[in-house]
């Protein structure tokens, strides 16, 4: 069976799904389908894929469903809720597609849109004509909080303040756009739509190929060349991507939009202001002078968050004077600080006639019916309307989320409305167009749909993204359902959005220095991998003991796995007396401290901050250990655990090939440093555990074959001493022997060298100095007194093996002071009053 023709059966019938209430209380069924037609055929724009399109079946879907779901894991795309953490992103496999005619009027009223925005942020910052006019309310404007008074500036104006904005659309029952809102302040999803795009071309390749649509790799090279040009009078600029940080919603879409464009992501802690110029923080920064200035920041923090200085006290997530840098014009940010008042819903009733006043022209692409309650007359038909309960109406706020009025009862609403009138709208629920979404394995159902646009100056216009991201109002509790945005050509010569290619412009290379947060991240990449990986060989390890132990419950296979468990506790702690559960709470429990889900949780979050330095391979490595995962949960088996191990495990090993593929940076230097000191680390524990009690020989040969399986130096140990185990001979090859990677002497070699290679080493910094304390004592060890037992145990080695962790703990402490930020951390202005008297005090 033909999908979309049991979807248009199913939508020509009398009953359709979504019904939207009217204003008079009836049910409106007239929502315009994106596919079908009244009479029951295609849409033009599907007419002409029409053989293929037709050709889908639900066991088809299936497949592609499976697909988009393993290939989007495997690129690690993810949307981060408010209100939970990161989630999988989801996309539809059918498209909104969009056919030349119709986007050629559409281009039109959004290229129109984007040049009057620019021209009311332009006015809106200088000579307010609009609100001298009475075009605008004063009251509408000065009410928002996305207008910023720190960089209003009536004798100077910027022509150009608006670089990049988006437009989400909705069609009405006729199918006619209107705008829904409009984001200028640090608009999303541009990331989002082309990982859409590239997975959609790989799972539907047929379609894809057989459909004559815009590419959209232009657009990213139209908007480099557009950022690298906002910076006028600089010959190779410095263009930086400010983000909040990993744990912001769309941070997924802040690093593609970096790695597309070859710019650095950055937050707002790996810059300063300094002499009014914006300057990347350097490694070992405040002690070391910024030399690499920043000319242009594609802005992803809210304007309000952008500087603790004169805007928002208690933000974090800013730079400290970079207002001020955007006053004397040093530097560009897209979108500027005061963008914010675009998204205003309070304006659109106003746009129509501002258009003829700024631009000369009628409005071509009209806004969502909206009433401003300001207004006395548009306010007495908003209270009107709800005291009738008017369920074709909304009231949003200008400036909060829609989500703080949800549960509002009219009455509450009302009251608010006359106690604030400025700060409220009214808004028409328009019916919005429906499209098939692949809902339940089965059948296509129909979802309403919003059209997210694009929308950038290019030389001396505005283009639009030809294509853009599509997002289903599903389900609010399963987040949000996209879908890839087709936009037709209208013949198969048109260029690819419009845009004829041509050379790149000259500009200098650069290498981008490292901000000390960076840093950090990168050495906590490599100490979290190793750690992962160690804490994973012991627990195979142990699990195969207790297999052992299983089968041949003999007294030294019982005291071998008794110690393989202390030592899992000495990391992990303690989990209880059934040893199953415990090893897969290590497993699974990312909230015990020391265990392999821990560990790889927090290694996930330090590769997320330092995303765009990675290759998209990295992520390959979460979405098998996530499949582990889900296996693990499903399966109470006792051998499941040992098999998901070993697939976490391998994952873990693939992730060195990724790292070992990067430029020899500072970066890379400081992912192998936190590696090389975590397996020292690690070595030293396991043997503590291990090596420091004396046993019969028996008991003794099984722990230390354990030992040395779990430091993946079993087989050199054996090919070396042919079957023979001594714990002398055991320390040699783990301790001391230069040529085995497992062992501490090759861990502090490997670290010295990382550590030199960082711009803040100069041979006699304060980690270089203990490193080499650390290595001249192990050039005096001698194993036969490390070994020698007094009673049941070995006090000198555990004497060497506990100072050695005390060490390698101040080794790293050390790390961090010399090539991390220093100095206490970032406080808000109110805090730091209060620590101030209390100093005084």
């Amino acid at each position: 069976m033909s999908v979309l023709r049991d979807y248009a059966t199913t939508v020509t019938q009398p009953t359709l799904p979504f019904a939207v209430p009217s204003r008079d209380g009836r049910d409106d069924m007239t929502r315009y389908d994106e596919v079908v037609a009244p009479d029951g055929g295609l849409r033009p724009a599907w007419k002409s894929m029409a053989d293929l399109a037709l050709a889908l079946t639900p066991d088809e879907l299936r497949r592609v469903e499976g697909e988009i779901t393993r290939f989007l894991a495997d690129d690690g795309v993810t949307y981060v809720r408010p209100d939970g953490g990161a989630q999988p992103w989801q996309l539809d496999p059918m498209p909104l597609v969009i056919d030349a005619p119709e986007w050629a009027r559409l281009e039109i009223g959004l290229a129109q849109r984007a040049e009057l925005l620019n021209a009311v942020l332009s006015d809106l910052y200088g000579p307010q004509t609009l609100l001298a006019s009475g075009v605008v309310p004063s009251a509408c404007v000065f009410g928002h909080s996305g207008f910023a008074r720190p960089v209003a500036r009536p004798g100077v104006v910027d022509t150009q303040p608006l670089l990049l904005s988006a437009t989400d659309l909705g069609r009405d029952a006729r199918g006619e756009w209107h705008v829904l809102t409009d984001r200028v302040q640090a608009p999303s999803g541009l990331g989002f739509a082309m990982e859409n795009r590239r997975v959609i071309a790989q799972v539907l390749p047929d379609l894809y190929q057989g459909s004559d649509l815009h590419r959209m790799e232009p657009y990213f090279s139209a908007l480099r060349a557009a950022l690298l040009d906002s910076a006028p009078g600089v010959a190779s600029p410095q263009v930086v991507v400010l983000s909040p940080g990993p744990h912001s919603e769309t941070a997924f879409d802040q690093a593609f939009l970096a790695n597309a464009l070859g710019m650095p992501l950055v937050q707002g802690s790996d810059l300063v202001v300094r002499d009014g110029w914006v300057w990347m923080k350097p490694a070992g920064w405040p002690r070391t002078a910024p030399r690499e200035r920043v000319d242009v920041i594609v802005r992803r923090v809210d304007a309000e968050w952008c500087d603790p200085l004169e805007l928002r006290a208690d933000s974090r997530l800013g730079v400290a004077g970079l207002a001020e840098a955007v006053r004397r014009g040093h530097v560009r940010l897209v979108n500027g600080l005061g963008a914010g008042v675009l998204e205003n819903p309070g304006l659109m009733p106003f746009l129509p006639a501002a258009c003829e006043r700024l631009l000369g022209e009628q409005l071509r692409l009209p806004s969502v019916p909206t009433l401003w309650c300001g207004d006395p007359e548009a306010r007495q038909q908003v209270l009107e309307r709800l005291a009738a309960d008017d369920p074709a109406l909304i009231v949003r706020a200008i400036d909060e989320p829609r989500a703080t009025l949800a549960a509002a009862s009219p009455a509450e609403l009302r009251a608010r409305i006359l106690a604030e009138p400025h700060r409220f709208v009214g808004q028409e629920l328009l019916p919005l167009s429906q499209a098939p979404v692949w809902a339940d394995r089965a059948r296509a159902e129909a979802w309403p749909v919003v059209f997210r646009s694009f929308t950038l100056r290019y030389g001396s216009a505005y283009r639009p993204l030809v294509g853009g991201l599509a997002t289903v109002l599903a389900d609010a509790d399963s987040g949000p359902v996209t879908k890839d945005v087709w936009v037709l050509k209208a013949t198969q010569d048109d260029p690819d959005q419009g845009l004829i290619e041509s050379a790149p412009p000259t500009i200098s290379p650069t290498v981008p220095p490292l901000a000390p947060r960076a840093l950090a991240d990168m050495f906590w990449v490599g100490r979290y991998a190793e750690r992962a990986e160690d804490l994973l060989r012991l627990l195979l390890t142990t699990h195969h003991q207790l297999e052992q132990l299983s089968r041949r419950p003999t007294s030294q296979a019982a005291e071998s796995t008794d110690v393989l468990r202390g030592a899992l506790r000495r990391l992990a702690g303690d989990a209880g007396p059934d040893a199953d559960a415990e090893l897969r709470a290590l497993l699974l429990d990312a909230t015990r401290t020391g265990g392999a889900a821990h560990a790889l949780a927090h290694l996930r979050e330090s590769l997320m901050g330092v995303r765009d330095q990675l290759s998209g391979d990295t992520w390959r490595v979460f979405s098998a250990i996530d499949r582990a995962t889900r296996a693990l949960r499903a399966s109470p088996h006792a051998h499941r655990t040992a098999e998901s191990a070993g697939r976490m495990l391998t994952a873990i090993l693939s992730l060195q090939g990724v790292t070992a593929s990067m430029m020899r940076d500072p970066g890379w230097h400081m992912i192998e440093a936190g590696r090389s000191l975590e397996r020292a680390l690690q070595l030293c524990h396991l043997l503590v555990a291990t090596a420091t009690r004396r046993r019969d020989y028996r008991a003794d040969r099984e722990v230390l074959e354990a030992t040395l399986t779990a430091s993946e130096s079993i087989v050199t140990y054996r090919r070396r001493y042919r079957g023979s185990v001594r714990t002398a001979d055991a320390l040699e090859l783990l301790l001391l022997d230069g040529g085995n990677p497992r062992s501490l002497t090759f861990c502090l070699a490997a670290l010295r060298g990382h550590l030199a290679a960082m711009p803040a080493s100069t041979g006699s910094t304060r980690p270089e100095r203990l490193l080499e304390h650390l290595e001249t004592a192990l050039d005096h060890v001698d194993v036969a007194v490390l070994t020698a037992p007094d009673g049941e145990h070995r006090p000198a080695l555990t004497e060497f093996l506990v100072d050695v962790i005390a060490q390698l703990e101040q080794l790293a402490d050390s790390v961090a002071h010399v090539h991390f930020e220093s100095g206490p951390p970032p406080l808000p202005l109110s805090e730091l009053a209060l620590v101030e008297e209390r100093a005084g005090a």
